[in-house]
């Protein structure tokens, strides 16, 4: 097959990635162009960019692949109810109608989103389903350019897994294990997410934050460790757990947990969502942060006893802890760790077009479709001519600047002043971390830069913490790193002589979430690190993504200027466009 569309859709973060020749062209969530963040929606402008970005037409593809089977999702809802019964009337009676009036019929909903975008011929277009985890396997496997590798998957639930080992060997993916719902890490997580005042599919990320602040060794922490898994949660030795499900409620209830239970087991109720932190929520966001890495360094142990491969790949959403993957990096399990940049389900849409590309090849081929730190820029690019566009729309004009090394020496004066930039380049980028094209940046050396940023640019919460995007060459300056680290998908300790000097990029624990950035990843950003340090003397910027609290990462100039006026950035850069309040 020379041209597969993947897609994924109607759950969260809907994507769509486009292979040519078993090379990704393009890639994209729906988010980014219906600015509707988590997106679940078809995505059909994600789908009419990656067309567009190859210059095709629906009808010169082999095959469009769904990532996910729907039938066997619907067999685990009736089998859940069933087995739960008469709990979850209410949630049955609502999810059912649904069921049989639309997922019912996912191939013929498909097949109408398709002939919406455009010309479309179902005979001719192979229209194909692969299962969840092996979307999310073929995602790490493929990508990461190992010949063998053991992989891990990790999520809430695709139809019936909620995590799998498998083994990659050149073109072929074997599952070996798998976790069955309603056991599930993922959802273990998000339950914890749920009651700590953060939106599920979402606010992960914010509990994995919020957790430095808690004490790992005090008492407190240890007691919620020590209640969590005897009432909550079995850990088995290989890493397999069993979940009490009489303090749940996702498997047939509208809620994550049985609120009253929680309350009564931790000693104080959920938190609402604008509610105040205090000392009980930082130790039990902590405690279920270590829950989390004894199970993933668990399962990882497994997986390497099962494979004996050297190399390790991550997919799935919790493969978006980069705490947990820095503790399977210092176990020393394995020799190199792969982590999917768009580990969700957004990566799952690229996974299922490999998948089925590879069935199709021959066992002696090897995976073609390395993912480098220079190719995670599939996203759109904008002309000069939408950049007058948006100009003559908001009645704006930006000095244009005609030289690269002009530009950034401006920039990079401006940001050691403590100004704080809006920095739009080229393709943007795939998956939820802004790598240096569509990032706002800031001085890391100031001391209050941190609770400005999130409480001025970015309106969130001001525990949150800050990356540092540092020259490759100079990251061992700074950090207990020992190879590139180009997606944010690990954090390094800070070292110890540094921490006082880049205090808004060191969490509390002394680490930080570390990209480095070379020439050949990212030319222009490169060289504007490299103007920061000759300003400086510091070879590193805060690098948040360009959105505010609940939108998507911009993808337009459009998107980028209204983010810019409403927010209190000083400059916003678009190309070799500067605007400054």
């Amino acid at each position: 097959m020379k041209n597969i569309l993947g897609i994924s859709a109607f759950y969260h973060d809907s994507a769509a990635a486009l292979l040519v020749d078993g090379q990704l062209i393009a890639a994209a969530q729906e988010e980014r162009f219906n600015r509707q963040k988590n997106s679940a929606d078809f995505p059909s402008e994600a789908i009419r960019y990656c067309l567009d970005e190859a210059g095709l037409e629906l009808n010169d593809l082999d095959a469009v692949v769904f990532y996910d089977k729907p039938l066997l999702k619907f067999e685990r809802l009736l089998q859940t109810y069933y087995t739960f019964a008469p709990r979850g009337l209410i949630s049955f009676l609502k999810a059912i109608p649904v069921w049989l009036h639309e997922k019912l019929f996912f191939k013929r909903t498909i097949q109408q989103e398709l002939k919406a975008i455009g010309p479309y011929d179902p005979k001719r277009v192979k229209l194909l389903f692969s299962t969840h985890h092996l979307s999310h396997a073929a995602s790490a496997f493929y990508p990461s350019g190992f010949e063998e590798a053991a992989i891990l998957t990790l999520d809430g639930v695709g139809e019936w897994s909620t995590a799998t080992i498998g083994l990659g060997q050149q073109n072929q993916i074997q599952l070996l294990r798998e976790l069955h719902f309603p056991h599930s890490l993922g959802l273990l997580y998000s339950a914890f997410t749920y009651f700590l005042g953060f939106k599920v599919n979402n606010g992960e990320y914010k509990l994995m934050g919020l957790a430095p602040y808690g004490k790992k060794d005090s008492p407190q922490t240890q007691h919620y460790i020590k209640l969590i898994t005897e009432h909550l949660v079995q850990i088995k030795s290989d890493g397999s757990i069993h979940m009490n499900q009489a303090y749940f409620r996702y498997a047939t209830g509208l809620r994550m947990v049985q609120e009253k239970k929680w309350a009564a087991l931790f000693g104080f109720p959920a938190r609402q969502a604008e509610e105040a932190f205090t000392a009980q929520h930082y130790d039990l966001a902590q405690a279920i942060q270590q829950v989390t890495e004894t199970i993933i360094l668990k399962m990882a142990t497994t997986a390497k006893t099962l494979t004996n491969a050297p190399n390790l790949c991550l997919a799935g959403g919790v493969a978006l802890n980069c705490v947990a993957n820095q503790k399977l990096q210092e176990s020393g399990l394995f020799e190199k760790i792969f982590v999917q940049p768009a580990a969700g389900d957004a990566g799952a849409a690229h996974g299922a077009a490999l998948a089925i590309q590879h069935l199709y090849k021959s066992k002696k081929e090897t995976p073609t479709s390395e993912i480098n730190s220079s190719n995670i820029y599939l996203g759109p690019a904008f002309s000069r001519k939408a950049i007058l566009k948006m100009q003559r729309k908001n009645q704006v004009v930006g000095q244009e600047f005609q030289d690269e090394a002009a530009l950034v020496s401006f920039i990079a004066q401006q940001l050691a002043q403590q100004k704080i930039v809006g920095w739009f380049q080229g393709r943007m980028e795939f998956g939820p971390r802004a790598l240096g094209n569509r990032s706002i940046l800031a001085d890391p050396r100031t001391p209050g830069m941190q609770q400005e940023l999130n409480l001025k640019i970015k309106f969130r919460e001001s525990f949150r913490p800050f990356a540092p995007a540092v020259l490759e060459e100079d990251a061992t300056d700074y950090f207990e790193i020992n190879g590139p680290s180009p997606f944010m998908t690990f954090v390094h300790p800070v070292k110890d002589k540094q921490r006082s000097k880049i205090p808004a990029v060191t969490h509390l624990d002394g680490t930080a979430r570390v990209q480095t950035v070379s020439k050949h990843s990212n030319p222009r950003f490169y060289n504007l690190l490299q103007a920061f340090k000759q300003e400086t003397d510091c070879s590193l910027l805060i690098n948040t993504s360009f959105n505010v609290r609940g939108e998507p990462i911009v993808c337009t100039p459009i998107d980028a200027y209204r983010c810019f006026q409403k927010t209190n950035m000083d400059f916003l850069v678009i190309e070799n466009f500067v605007y400054c309040k």
